[in-house]
């Protein structure tokens, strides 16, 4: 019985000129179609991170990482709970989702282990109160050439990771992640 209804609603529509797009016929959130599974890329670089930044924008907000150099790979995925680089001890961030990053740089010089980047409130490395996704971004340390940053998110959103090179020798690791899907 269902599948006449189904039939006769289709062909009533057709018949006025009116046609049922599915789920997907239906356009993308701001053209994004990035999903929200985990994004690595493998490589590897003793070029030390140095600032961690967020932006807003209108579809997506952002979060970069800057890097001193060529920047190495990364590892980004929803977690139920991101784990501290060296302890594993789980790190608290408010949000209903949340963003293991761990880049493939240290926060540090390698050659002397003097610290490249220092968060002044490592629980709050960015001011993101006001974010449409992002609920909290947080430090979650650096060891034996990994950094680890948490990212609380409103919801498992899509988002996208990827390199970019500059200002001068350095380079950015960028992480975007949707407003919605």
């Amino acid at each position: 019985m269902k599948r006449f209804m189904r039939v006769l609603l289709v062909v009533l529509l057709a018949a006025t000129g009116v046609t049922l797009a599915s789920p997907a016929d239906a356009s993308p959130y701001c053209g994004i179609r990035w999903g929200s599974l985990t994004k690595t890329d493998p490589a590897m670089s003793s070029a030390p991170m140095t600032a961690v930044r967020t932006g807003r924008h209108a579809c997506y907000d952002r979060l970069v990482i800057d890097v001193a150099g060529p920047a190495g790979g990364y590892t980004v995925g929803y977690v139920s709970q991101v784990a501290a680089e060296g302890s594993g001890l789980a790190i608290a961030l408010r949000g209903r989702a949340f963003l293991q990053i761990v880049v493939h740089d240290p926060a540090y010089d390698v050659n002397t282990g003097t610290a490249t980047y220092t968060p002044a409130n490592p629980k709050e490395l960015a001011k993101v109160a006001t974010y449409r996704t992002f609920r909290q971004v947080a430090w979650g340390g650096s060891f034996e050439g990994y950094t680890t940053i948490g990212l609380g998110t409103r919801a498992r959103l899509p988002f996208r990771v990827f390199t970019l090179d500059g200002p001068g020798t350095g380079s950015r690791i960028v992480v975007d992640v949707a407003h919605r899907w």
